[in-house]
Protein backbone atom coordinates (compact mmCIF):
# COMPACT_ATOMS: atom_id res chain seq x y z
CA UNK A 1 0.00 0.00 0.00
CA UNK A 2 2.96 2.38 0.85
CA UNK A 3 4.52 1.86 -2.37
CA UNK A 4 1.41 2.33 -4.24
CA UNK A 5 1.17 5.69 -2.43
CA UNK A 6 4.50 6.64 -2.98
CA UNK A 7 4.10 5.57 -6.69
CA UNK A 8 0.74 7.79 -6.71
CA UNK A 9 2.92 11.15 -5.42
CA UNK A 10 5.53 10.77 -7.96
CA UNK A 11 3.44 10.36 -10.82
CA UNK A 12 1.57 13.59 -9.87
CA UNK A 13 4.77 15.66 -9.43
CA UNK A 14 5.63 15.09 -12.68
CA UNK A 15 2.32 16.94 -13.68
CA UNK A 16 2.48 19.64 -11.39
CA UNK A 17 5.12 22.55 -11.55
CA UNK A 18 7.61 22.54 -8.85
CA UNK A 19 6.96 26.01 -8.16
CA UNK A 20 3.65 25.18 -7.22
CA UNK A 21 4.65 23.71 -3.81
CA UNK A 22 6.89 25.00 -1.15
CA UNK A 23 7.49 23.51 2.31
CA UNK A 24 10.34 24.29 5.01
CA UNK A 25 11.12 24.40 8.66
CA UNK A 26 12.83 26.91 10.70
CA UNK A 27 14.31 26.02 14.18
CA UNK A 28 15.84 28.73 16.18
CA UNK A 29 17.27 27.75 19.34
CA UNK A 30 15.59 30.10 22.51
CA UNK A 31 17.46 31.06 26.23
CA UNK A 32 16.56 28.99 29.03
CA UNK A 33 16.61 25.43 27.13
CA UNK A 34 13.36 26.63 24.53
CA UNK A 35 13.04 26.03 20.91
CA UNK A 36 11.05 27.25 18.54
CA UNK A 37 9.96 25.28 15.57
CA UNK A 38 8.12 27.50 12.51
CA UNK A 39 6.44 24.92 9.42
CA UNK A 40 5.75 26.39 6.49
CA UNK A 41 3.46 25.08 3.63
CA UNK A 42 2.54 27.25 0.61
CA UNK A 43 1.20 26.22 -2.89
CA UNK A 44 -0.84 27.57 -5.75
CA UNK A 45 -3.55 27.23 -7.89
CA UNK A 46 -3.86 29.38 -10.76
CA UNK A 47 -7.60 31.37 -10.83
CA UNK A 48 -8.25 29.59 -13.98
CA UNK A 49 -7.93 26.09 -12.73
CA UNK A 50 -9.53 27.67 -9.29
CA UNK A 51 -12.35 29.38 -10.46
CA UNK A 52 -12.98 25.62 -12.97
CA UNK A 53 -12.85 23.69 -9.62
CA UNK A 54 -9.90 22.10 -11.71
CA UNK A 55 -8.15 21.52 -8.51
CA UNK A 56 -4.17 20.00 -8.59
CA UNK A 57 -2.80 21.00 -4.84
CA UNK A 58 -5.64 23.37 -3.66
CA UNK A 59 -7.80 21.21 -1.14
CA UNK A 60 -11.38 21.07 -2.85
CA UNK A 61 -13.22 21.08 0.48
CA UNK A 62 -11.72 24.09 1.12
CA UNK A 63 -11.49 26.02 -2.24
CA UNK A 64 -15.42 24.96 -2.57
CA UNK A 65 -16.80 26.62 0.75
CA UNK A 66 -14.79 29.76 -0.41
CA UNK A 67 -16.49 29.49 -3.56
CA UNK A 68 -19.45 28.87 -2.05
CA UNK A 69 -19.64 32.15 0.44
CA UNK A 70 -17.90 34.18 -2.30
CA UNK A 71 -14.76 34.49 0.03
CA UNK A 72 -11.88 36.81 -1.69
CA UNK A 73 -9.71 36.55 0.67
CA UNK A 74 -9.27 34.47 3.93
CA UNK A 75 -6.86 34.13 7.13
CA UNK A 76 -7.85 32.01 9.89
CA UNK A 77 -5.94 31.18 13.77
CA UNK A 78 -5.74 28.53 16.28
CA UNK A 79 -3.46 30.18 19.21
CA UNK A 80 -2.99 28.80 22.63
CA UNK A 81 -0.56 29.71 25.56
CA UNK A 82 1.67 33.02 25.26
CA UNK A 83 4.48 34.81 23.93
CA UNK A 84 7.00 35.78 26.05
CA UNK A 85 8.43 38.73 24.67
CA UNK A 86 11.04 39.62 27.44
CA UNK A 87 12.73 36.22 27.29
CA UNK A 88 12.13 34.96 23.41
CA UNK A 89 12.49 38.42 21.40
CA UNK A 90 10.46 39.21 18.47
CA UNK A 91 7.22 37.05 17.47
CA UNK A 92 7.96 34.51 14.15
CA UNK A 93 6.67 35.85 10.85
CA UNK A 94 6.24 39.50 12.65
CA UNK A 95 3.12 38.24 14.38
CA UNK A 96 1.52 38.08 10.34
CA UNK A 97 1.12 34.31 11.22
CA UNK A 98 -0.42 34.59 15.03
CA UNK A 99 -3.68 35.16 16.44
CA UNK A 100 -5.34 35.92 19.56
CA UNK A 101 -6.08 33.20 22.49
CA UNK A 102 -8.63 30.84 20.74
CA UNK A 103 -9.71 31.22 17.15
CA UNK A 104 -9.51 34.23 14.92
CA UNK A 105 -10.81 34.54 11.45
CA UNK A 106 -11.31 37.75 9.70
CA UNK A 107 -12.07 37.58 5.73
CA UNK A 108 -13.09 39.47 2.79
CA UNK A 109 -16.47 39.18 1.27
CA UNK A 110 -18.33 40.09 -2.07
CA UNK A 111 -22.22 40.70 -1.35
CA UNK A 112 -24.69 42.99 -2.82
CA UNK A 113 -25.68 44.38 0.89
CA UNK A 114 -24.18 44.37 4.53
CA UNK A 115 -27.22 41.78 4.98
CA UNK A 116 -26.25 39.95 2.35
CA UNK A 117 -22.55 39.76 3.45
CA UNK A 118 -23.56 39.02 6.75
CA UNK A 119 -25.60 35.78 5.82
CA UNK A 120 -22.16 34.75 3.74
CA UNK A 121 -20.18 35.10 6.62
CA UNK A 122 -22.38 32.71 8.57
CA UNK A 123 -22.12 30.26 5.96
CA UNK A 124 -18.52 30.29 5.96
CA UNK A 125 -18.12 29.97 9.57
CA UNK A 126 -20.38 26.97 10.00
CA UNK A 127 -18.38 25.33 7.10
CA UNK A 128 -15.03 26.08 8.11
CA UNK A 129 -16.60 24.69 11.77
CA UNK A 130 -17.12 21.39 10.12
CA UNK A 131 -14.60 21.46 8.78
CA UNK A 132 -11.88 22.12 11.44
CA UNK A 133 -13.40 20.50 14.01
CA UNK A 134 -14.19 23.78 15.87
CA UNK A 135 -16.93 25.97 17.18
CA UNK A 136 -16.73 28.77 14.50
CA UNK A 137 -20.68 27.96 14.14
CA UNK A 138 -20.70 30.36 17.74
CA UNK A 139 -19.26 33.63 15.90
CA UNK A 140 -22.21 35.02 15.71
CA UNK A 141 -23.23 38.78 15.23
CA UNK A 142 -22.42 39.63 18.67
CA UNK A 143 -18.53 38.56 18.75
CA UNK A 144 -18.61 39.66 14.65
CA UNK A 145 -16.99 43.62 14.42
CA UNK A 146 -15.89 45.24 11.24
CA UNK A 147 -12.24 46.86 11.57
CA UNK A 148 -11.55 49.97 9.55
CA UNK A 149 -8.21 50.54 10.27
CA UNK A 150 -6.24 47.19 12.01
CA UNK A 151 -6.21 45.10 9.08
CA UNK A 152 -5.32 45.29 5.36
CA UNK A 153 -5.86 43.25 2.62
CA UNK A 154 -3.00 40.95 1.14
CA UNK A 155 -3.99 40.26 -2.24
CA UNK A 156 -4.24 41.46 -5.28
CA UNK A 157 -8.06 42.80 -5.71
CA UNK A 158 -10.60 46.04 -5.28
CA UNK A 159 -10.57 45.00 -1.37
CA UNK A 160 -12.16 48.74 -0.91
CA UNK A 161 -14.87 47.82 -3.41
CA UNK A 162 -18.70 48.57 -2.77
CA UNK A 163 -19.24 45.21 -2.82
CA UNK A 164 -16.61 43.68 -1.02
CA UNK A 165 -17.31 43.75 2.64
CA UNK A 166 -14.91 42.96 5.73
CA UNK A 167 -15.60 41.06 8.85
CA UNK A 168 -13.98 39.84 11.83
CA UNK A 169 -14.79 37.09 14.38
CA UNK A 170 -13.21 35.43 17.44
CA UNK A 171 -13.59 32.85 19.90
CA UNK A 172 -11.23 33.26 22.75
CA UNK A 173 -12.54 30.30 24.91
CA UNK A 174 -12.26 27.68 22.17
CA UNK A 175 -9.54 25.39 23.02
CA UNK A 176 -7.30 24.07 20.18
CA UNK A 177 -6.64 20.44 20.02
CA UNK A 178 -5.40 17.74 18.12
CA UNK A 179 -9.41 17.77 16.64
CA UNK A 180 -8.13 21.04 14.88
CA UNK A 181 -4.29 19.64 14.02
CA UNK A 182 -5.67 16.55 12.23
CA UNK A 183 -7.89 18.44 9.85
CA UNK A 184 -5.13 20.78 9.19
CA UNK A 185 -3.32 18.19 7.62
CA UNK A 186 -5.40 16.68 5.44
CA UNK A 187 -5.54 20.16 3.56
CA UNK A 188 -1.69 19.36 2.44
CA UNK A 189 -0.32 17.27 -0.74
CA UNK A 190 1.39 14.80 1.37
CA UNK A 191 -1.27 14.83 4.86
CA UNK A 192 1.82 14.28 7.09
CA UNK A 193 3.05 11.32 5.40
CA UNK A 194 6.48 12.77 4.24
CA UNK A 195 8.29 15.70 4.52
CA UNK A 196 8.15 17.94 7.44
CA UNK A 197 4.63 17.48 8.30
CA UNK A 198 5.58 13.99 8.96
CA UNK A 199 6.89 15.55 12.23
CA UNK A 200 3.84 16.84 13.35
CA UNK A 201 2.30 14.95 16.02
CA UNK A 202 -0.35 15.92 18.34
CA UNK A 203 1.22 15.15 21.53
CA UNK A 204 4.39 16.44 20.89
CA UNK A 205 2.85 19.88 19.25
CA UNK A 206 0.05 20.68 22.15
CA UNK A 207 2.33 20.11 24.77
CA UNK A 208 4.57 23.52 23.74
CA UNK A 209 4.48 26.50 25.91
CA UNK A 210 2.90 28.33 22.90
CA UNK A 211 1.51 27.17 19.71
CA UNK A 212 -0.29 28.61 16.90
CA UNK A 213 -1.36 27.36 13.31
CA UNK A 214 -2.61 29.50 10.69
CA UNK A 215 -4.23 29.74 7.33
CA UNK A 216 -4.12 32.07 4.70
CA UNK A 217 -5.75 32.03 1.70
CA UNK A 218 -4.76 35.30 -0.85
CA UNK A 219 -4.88 35.91 -4.40
CA UNK A 220 -2.05 37.35 -6.07
CA UNK A 221 -0.32 38.11 -9.19
CA UNK A 222 3.41 37.69 -9.47
CA UNK A 223 5.49 39.04 -12.09
CA UNK A 224 7.33 35.73 -12.84
CA UNK A 225 3.70 33.93 -13.52
CA UNK A 226 1.40 34.63 -17.03
CA UNK A 227 -1.32 34.09 -14.54
CA UNK A 228 -2.64 35.32 -11.73
CA UNK A 229 -2.18 32.41 -8.50
CA UNK A 230 -4.63 31.90 -5.40
CA UNK A 231 -1.62 31.00 -2.53
CA UNK A 232 -2.24 28.79 0.17
CA UNK A 233 -0.61 29.45 3.04
CA UNK A 234 -0.18 27.22 6.11
CA UNK A 235 2.18 27.51 9.35
CA UNK A 236 2.59 26.22 12.80
CA UNK A 237 4.80 27.58 15.34
CA UNK A 238 5.85 26.15 18.64
CA UNK A 239 7.85 27.15 21.38
CA UNK A 240 9.16 23.83 22.61
CA UNK A 241 10.84 22.99 25.72
CA UNK A 242 13.48 20.59 25.28
CA UNK A 243 13.75 18.86 28.34
CA UNK A 244 10.14 18.27 28.48
CA UNK A 245 9.67 17.27 24.87
CA UNK A 246 12.33 14.43 25.79
CA UNK A 247 10.54 12.85 28.42
CA UNK A 248 9.02 9.20 26.63
CA UNK A 249 5.48 8.93 25.99
CA UNK A 250 4.49 5.70 28.11
CA UNK A 251 6.26 7.76 31.50
CA UNK A 252 5.26 12.05 31.03
CA UNK A 253 5.54 12.35 34.65
CA UNK A 254 7.92 14.87 35.50
CA UNK A 255 10.45 13.16 38.12
CA UNK A 256 12.85 14.44 40.43
CA UNK A 257 16.30 15.06 38.95
CA UNK A 258 18.97 13.18 41.28
CA UNK A 259 21.15 14.47 43.91
CA UNK A 260 24.32 13.88 41.92
CA UNK A 261 22.99 15.30 38.75
CA UNK A 262 22.15 18.76 40.20
CA UNK A 263 23.55 21.86 38.66
CA UNK A 264 24.17 23.98 41.59
CA UNK A 265 25.27 27.79 41.99
CA UNK A 266 28.40 27.42 44.32
CA UNK A 267 29.01 31.43 44.54
CA UNK A 268 26.05 31.70 46.72
CA UNK A 269 26.99 32.53 50.01
CA UNK A 270 23.87 29.87 51.54
CA UNK A 271 25.26 26.73 49.45
CA UNK A 272 25.95 24.08 51.26
CA UNK A 273 25.63 20.02 50.98
CA UNK A 274 22.33 20.07 51.57
CA UNK A 275 21.17 23.38 49.90
CA UNK A 276 21.24 23.72 46.13
CA UNK A 277 20.56 27.31 44.52
CA UNK A 278 20.63 26.58 40.67
CA UNK A 279 22.65 27.53 38.31
CA UNK A 280 21.39 29.82 35.28
CA UNK A 281 21.44 27.79 31.84
CA UNK A 282 24.53 28.91 30.22
CA UNK A 283 24.72 25.69 28.11
CA UNK A 284 22.73 24.63 24.88
CA UNK A 285 20.44 21.92 25.42
CA UNK A 286 21.14 18.32 23.01
CA UNK A 287 18.87 17.63 21.25
CA UNK A 288 17.23 15.95 17.74
CA UNK A 289 14.29 15.35 16.06
CA UNK A 290 13.34 12.14 17.72
CA UNK A 291 13.81 13.96 21.26
CA UNK A 292 11.58 17.30 19.70
CA UNK A 293 9.07 15.43 17.79
CA UNK A 294 9.36 11.73 18.75
CA UNK A 295 10.17 10.51 15.72
CA UNK A 296 12.72 11.11 12.36
CA UNK A 297 11.32 13.28 9.53
CA UNK A 298 10.35 10.81 6.84
CA UNK A 299 12.29 12.07 3.46
CA UNK A 300 10.94 14.75 1.84
CA UNK A 301 7.14 15.52 0.18
CA UNK A 302 7.86 14.75 -3.29
CA UNK A 303 5.56 17.42 -4.65
CA UNK A 304 7.88 19.90 -3.10
CA UNK A 305 10.61 21.80 -4.78
CA UNK A 306 13.72 19.76 -5.30
CA UNK A 307 15.54 21.99 -7.16
CA UNK A 308 17.32 25.26 -7.64
CA UNK A 309 18.74 27.62 -4.43
CA UNK A 310 15.55 27.76 -3.17
CA UNK A 311 15.41 23.86 -2.75
CA UNK A 312 15.99 24.14 1.26
CA UNK A 313 13.77 21.95 3.49
CA UNK A 314 15.25 22.19 6.64
CA UNK A 315 17.18 25.50 8.14
CA UNK A 316 18.59 25.51 11.93
CA UNK A 317 19.13 28.99 12.96
CA UNK A 318 22.79 28.71 14.93
CA UNK A 319 25.91 30.30 14.58
CA UNK A 320 28.72 28.64 12.18
CA UNK A 321 30.14 27.44 15.15
CA UNK A 322 28.10 25.37 16.42
CA UNK A 323 28.60 21.88 16.54
CA UNK A 324 25.33 20.23 14.46
CA UNK A 325 25.73 17.10 12.75
CA UNK A 326 23.28 14.52 10.26
CA UNK A 327 23.20 11.63 8.59
CA UNK A 328 24.19 10.90 4.83
CA UNK A 329 20.97 11.97 3.58
CA UNK A 330 21.18 15.77 3.61
CA UNK A 331 23.75 18.12 2.21
CA UNK A 332 24.51 21.63 4.24
CA UNK A 333 24.27 25.06 2.97
CA UNK A 334 25.74 27.56 5.28
CA UNK A 335 24.74 31.33 4.81
CA UNK A 336 26.84 33.29 3.10
CA UNK A 337 28.63 36.13 4.51
CA UNK A 338 26.98 39.01 5.87
CA UNK A 339 23.66 37.36 6.62
CA UNK A 340 22.19 36.16 9.29
CA UNK A 341 24.32 32.99 10.25
CA UNK A 342 22.42 29.97 9.79
CA UNK A 343 22.39 26.19 8.03
CA UNK A 344 19.87 25.17 5.55
CA UNK A 345 19.65 21.43 4.11
CA UNK A 346 19.08 19.57 1.14
CA UNK A 347 17.54 16.40 1.26
CA UNK A 348 17.56 13.49 -0.22
CA UNK A 349 13.22 12.26 -1.28
CA UNK A 350 13.22 8.59 -0.08
CA UNK A 351 15.61 8.58 3.08
CA UNK A 352 14.63 9.54 6.49
CA UNK A 353 16.94 12.28 8.11
CA UNK A 354 17.38 13.55 11.45
CA UNK A 355 19.64 16.27 13.11
CA UNK A 356 21.85 16.40 16.33
CA UNK A 357 22.51 18.95 18.05
CA UNK A 358 25.50 18.21 20.84
CA UNK A 359 25.79 19.96 24.28
CA UNK A 360 27.89 23.34 23.65
CA UNK A 361 28.95 26.54 26.01
CA UNK A 362 28.03 29.10 23.69
CA UNK A 363 29.75 32.44 24.44
CA UNK A 364 28.13 34.59 22.33
CA UNK A 365 24.52 33.38 22.25
CA UNK A 366 22.34 33.32 18.97
CA UNK A 367 20.68 37.20 18.63
CA UNK A 368 17.22 37.41 19.17
CA UNK A 369 15.30 40.44 17.25
CA UNK A 370 13.61 42.80 20.14
CA UNK A 371 9.97 43.37 20.16
CA UNK A 372 9.09 46.46 18.44
CA UNK A 373 6.37 47.44 21.49
CA UNK A 374 5.50 45.56 24.81
CA UNK A 375 1.51 45.87 25.67
CA UNK A 376 -0.02 44.34 28.87
CA UNK A 377 -3.98 44.34 29.55
CA UNK A 378 -5.44 43.91 32.76
CA UNK A 379 -8.81 44.90 34.41
CA UNK A 380 -9.64 47.41 37.42
CA UNK A 381 -11.76 48.27 39.95
CA UNK A 382 -13.50 46.56 42.61
CA UNK A 383 -17.44 45.45 42.88
CA UNK A 384 -19.18 43.08 40.26
CA UNK A 385 -21.20 46.10 38.80
CA UNK A 386 -18.85 48.36 37.44
CA UNK A 387 -15.25 48.36 36.92
CA UNK A 388 -12.30 49.60 34.39
CA UNK A 389 -9.74 48.65 31.67
CA UNK A 390 -5.93 49.59 32.07
CA UNK A 391 -3.10 48.79 28.87
CA UNK A 392 0.21 49.76 29.36
CA UNK A 393 2.26 50.18 26.19
CA UNK A 394 6.03 50.29 26.51
CA UNK A 395 8.55 51.45 23.95
CA UNK A 396 11.88 49.67 24.63
CA UNK A 397 13.74 51.67 21.44
CA UNK A 398 15.76 54.71 23.19
CA UNK A 399 15.54 57.11 19.81
CA UNK A 400 12.48 56.06 17.53
CA UNK A 401 9.05 56.67 18.63
CA UNK A 402 6.63 53.85 17.87
CA UNK A 403 2.92 54.40 16.14
CA UNK A 404 0.22 51.81 15.97
CA UNK A 405 -3.91 50.81 15.78
CA UNK A 406 -5.14 49.29 18.94
CA UNK A 407 -7.85 47.63 18.06
CA UNK A 408 -10.61 45.91 20.84
CA UNK A 409 -13.59 44.08 20.36
CA UNK A 410 -15.93 43.96 23.57
CA UNK A 411 -18.91 41.77 24.47
CA UNK A 412 -21.79 43.61 24.69
CA UNK A 413 -22.03 43.14 28.37
CA UNK A 414 -19.07 45.49 28.70
CA UNK A 415 -20.68 49.04 28.40
CA UNK A 416 -17.43 51.59 28.00
CA UNK A 417 -17.93 55.22 28.73
CA UNK A 418 -15.65 56.79 26.17
CA UNK A 419 -15.51 60.34 27.92
CA UNK A 420 -13.81 58.75 30.43
CA UNK A 421 -10.30 57.32 28.43
CA UNK A 422 -7.53 58.70 28.77
CA UNK A 423 -3.38 58.30 27.93
CA UNK A 424 -0.76 59.29 30.13
CA UNK A 425 3.06 59.04 30.36
CA UNK A 426 3.49 57.12 33.20
CA UNK A 427 7.55 56.23 32.81
CA UNK A 428 10.08 58.37 29.94
CA UNK A 429 13.26 59.61 29.79
CA UNK A 430 12.27 62.65 28.15
CA UNK A 431 11.12 65.13 29.93
CA UNK A 432 9.76 66.88 27.68
CA UNK A 433 7.65 64.61 25.83
CA UNK A 434 3.52 65.20 25.93
CA UNK A 435 0.46 63.83 26.82
CA UNK A 436 -1.78 65.45 23.87
CA UNK A 437 -0.14 64.02 21.68
CA UNK A 438 -0.58 60.35 22.38
CA UNK A 439 -3.92 59.51 20.60
CA UNK A 440 -4.74 60.47 17.41
CA UNK A 441 -7.81 59.26 15.19
CA UNK A 442 -10.44 57.01 16.96
CA UNK A 443 -13.37 54.85 15.66
CA UNK A 444 -15.63 53.78 18.01
CA UNK A 445 -19.06 51.68 17.10
CA UNK A 446 -21.23 51.41 20.20
CA UNK A 447 -22.40 48.39 21.13
CA UNK A 448 -26.39 46.76 21.11
CA UNK A 449 -27.69 44.68 23.78
CA UNK A 450 -27.70 40.99 22.35
CA UNK A 451 -26.84 42.40 18.53
CA UNK A 452 -23.29 43.64 18.42
CA UNK A 453 -20.61 43.82 20.59
CA UNK A 454 -18.33 46.90 20.88
CA UNK A 455 -15.63 48.19 18.53
CA UNK A 456 -12.86 50.29 19.89
CA UNK A 457 -9.83 51.46 17.22
CA UNK A 458 -7.33 54.18 18.37
CA UNK A 459 -4.26 55.51 16.42
CA UNK A 460 -1.45 56.46 19.13
CA UNK A 461 2.27 57.64 19.23
CA UNK A 462 4.19 56.23 21.81
CA UNK A 463 7.57 58.25 22.57
CA UNK A 464 11.31 56.56 22.90
CA UNK A 465 12.18 55.09 25.99
CA UNK A 466 8.26 55.56 27.04
CA UNK A 467 5.45 53.48 28.95
CA UNK A 468 2.05 55.12 28.21
CA UNK A 469 -1.08 54.22 30.40
CA UNK A 470 -4.21 54.01 28.77
CA UNK A 471 -7.83 53.73 30.61
CA UNK A 472 -11.38 53.79 30.39
CA UNK A 473 -14.20 52.99 32.92
CA UNK A 474 -16.83 50.42 31.82
CA UNK A 475 -20.12 49.27 33.51
CA UNK A 476 -21.29 45.50 33.47
CA UNK A 477 -24.36 44.60 32.68
CA UNK A 478 -27.04 41.86 34.41
CA UNK A 479 -27.63 38.88 31.80
CA UNK A 480 -30.54 37.32 31.81
CA UNK A 481 -30.47 33.58 33.95
CA UNK A 482 -30.42 31.60 30.88
CA UNK A 483 -27.63 33.68 29.30
CA UNK A 484 -25.45 32.16 31.90
CA UNK A 485 -22.99 29.16 31.19
CA UNK A 486 -23.18 26.06 33.43
CA UNK A 487 -19.26 28.38 34.80
CA UNK A 488 -20.95 30.98 35.36
CA UNK A 489 -18.37 32.11 38.46
CA UNK A 490 -15.56 31.09 36.45
CA UNK A 491 -16.18 34.16 34.47
CA UNK A 492 -16.64 35.51 30.41
CA UNK A 493 -13.56 35.73 28.11
CA UNK A 494 -12.84 38.95 26.29
CA UNK A 495 -11.11 38.71 23.41
CA UNK A 496 -7.54 39.64 23.30
CA UNK A 497 -6.48 43.35 21.70
CA UNK A 498 -5.01 43.72 18.03
CA UNK A 499 -1.76 46.03 17.63
CA UNK A 500 -0.74 46.88 14.29
CA UNK A 501 2.55 48.40 14.08
CA UNK A 502 2.92 50.97 11.87
CA UNK A 503 5.89 52.46 8.91
CA UNK A 504 7.71 49.49 9.26
CA UNK A 505 9.72 48.21 6.48
CA UNK A 506 11.93 44.73 5.91
CA UNK A 507 15.31 44.57 4.82
CA UNK A 508 14.64 45.53 1.38
CA UNK A 509 13.32 48.91 2.31
CA UNK A 510 9.47 47.57 1.43
CA UNK A 511 6.32 48.35 4.17
CA UNK A 512 5.58 45.51 6.30
CA UNK A 513 2.58 44.47 8.70
CA UNK A 514 3.95 44.10 12.13
CA UNK A 515 0.82 42.48 15.02
CA UNK A 516 1.08 42.00 18.76
CA UNK A 517 -1.83 40.20 20.31
CA UNK A 518 -2.39 40.93 24.18
CA UNK A 519 -3.71 38.03 26.62
CA UNK A 520 -7.12 37.44 26.71
CA UNK A 521 -9.07 38.26 30.16
CA UNK A 522 -11.70 36.75 32.28
CA UNK A 523 -14.53 39.05 33.01
CA UNK A 524 -16.70 38.58 36.39
CA UNK A 525 -20.03 39.91 36.22
CA UNK A 526 -23.22 39.98 38.31
CA UNK A 527 -24.28 35.95 38.80
CA UNK A 528 -27.08 35.13 40.49
CA UNK A 529 -27.44 32.15 42.77
CA UNK A 530 -28.73 29.23 40.73
CA UNK A 531 -29.43 27.25 43.81
CA UNK A 532 -32.58 28.95 44.74
CA UNK A 533 -34.24 28.26 41.29
CA UNK A 534 -33.39 25.00 42.25
CA UNK A 535 -34.86 25.20 46.07
CA UNK A 536 -37.80 26.89 44.49
CA UNK A 537 -38.32 24.02 41.42
CA UNK A 538 -38.04 21.01 44.61
CA UNK A 539 -40.55 22.55 46.62
CA UNK A 540 -43.01 23.42 43.91
CA UNK A 541 -42.71 20.03 43.00
CA UNK A 542 -43.35 18.62 46.15
CA UNK A 543 -45.99 21.09 47.14
CA UNK A 544 -47.81 20.12 43.32
CA UNK A 545 -47.25 16.24 44.27
CA UNK A 546 -48.87 16.40 47.52
CA UNK A 547 -51.87 18.63 46.11
CA UNK A 548 -52.41 16.51 43.12
CA UNK A 549 -52.63 13.22 44.95
CA UNK A 550 -54.97 14.31 47.74
CA UNK A 551 -57.28 15.92 44.69
CA UNK A 552 -56.27 13.13 42.68
CA UNK A 553 -57.64 10.67 45.15
CA UNK A 554 -60.43 12.51 46.42
CA UNK A 555 -61.58 11.57 42.73
CA UNK A 556 -60.88 8.15 42.17
CA UNK A 557 -61.94 6.48 44.91
CA UNK A 558 -65.07 5.45 46.62
CA UNK A 559 -66.45 5.60 49.64
CA UNK A 560 -69.20 2.92 50.76
CA UNK A 561 -71.08 2.37 54.50
CA UNK A 562 -70.45 -1.05 56.17
CA UNK A 563 -73.86 -2.37 55.94
CA UNK A 564 -73.96 -1.44 51.82
CA UNK A 565 -71.29 -4.57 51.57
CA UNK A 566 -72.73 -8.12 50.77
CA UNK A 567 -71.98 -10.56 53.67
CA UNK A 568 -69.45 -13.03 52.28
CA UNK A 569 -67.66 -10.01 50.83
CA UNK A 570 -67.40 -8.71 53.92
CA UNK A 571 -66.64 -11.63 55.65
CA UNK A 572 -63.74 -12.31 53.28
CA UNK A 573 -62.22 -8.89 53.82
CA UNK A 574 -62.51 -9.47 57.70
CA UNK A 575 -60.64 -12.56 57.01
CA UNK A 576 -57.94 -11.38 54.82
CA UNK A 577 -57.36 -8.18 57.93
CA UNK A 578 -57.17 -10.89 60.38
CA UNK A 579 -54.78 -13.22 58.57
CA UNK A 580 -52.68 -10.55 57.45
CA UNK A 581 -52.42 -9.88 61.93
CA UNK A 582 -52.06 -12.79 62.45
CA UNK A 583 -49.10 -13.57 60.01
CA UNK A 584 -47.19 -10.46 62.00
CA UNK A 585 -47.85 -12.46 65.21
CA UNK A 586 -46.60 -15.02 64.03
CA UNK A 587 -49.81 -17.04 64.83
CA UNK A 588 -51.88 -19.42 62.31
CA UNK A 589 -55.03 -17.67 61.12
CA UNK A 590 -58.13 -18.54 62.79
CA UNK A 591 -61.00 -19.44 60.56
CA UNK A 592 -63.79 -16.85 61.10
CA UNK A 593 -67.67 -17.67 60.68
Amino acid sequence: MSRLWSLLILALASLISATDYFEQLNLTPLPLGKLVASFEFRSNETVSNYEAQNYRLFPRSLAQTLQHADTKELHLRFTTGRWDPEEWGARPWDGTKEGGTGVELWAWIEAGSEKEAFEKWTILTQSLSGLFCASLNFVDSTRTTKPVLTFAAAGQYAADAPDTYFLHGVLPGEVVCTENLTPFLKLLPCKGKAGISSLLDGHKVFDADWQTMSIDIVPKCPSDREECIVELEQNIDVVLDIQRSKRPRDNPIPRPVPKEELVCDGSKDYHSQDTCYPRDLVDELPWTFHDLFGREMTGTCPLSERNGPDAKAVCVNVPHSRMLMIGVSGFELKSPPGERESRCYQLMPNEPFDVELTQQHVENPYHLDHELLRAERTMIGTGAASGGMRVLFTNPSSSAPVSFVYFESLPWFMRPYMHTLSASITETEFPWADDKSLIGDMYYRPAIDRERGTQLELMMTIPPASTVMLTYDLEKAILRYTEYPPDANRGFNVAPAVIRVLNQTNAIGSEKDVYIRTTSLLLPLPTPDFSMPYNVIILTSTVMALAFGSIFNLLVRRFVGADEVEDNKLKVLLHTIVGRIQALKGKPAEKIE
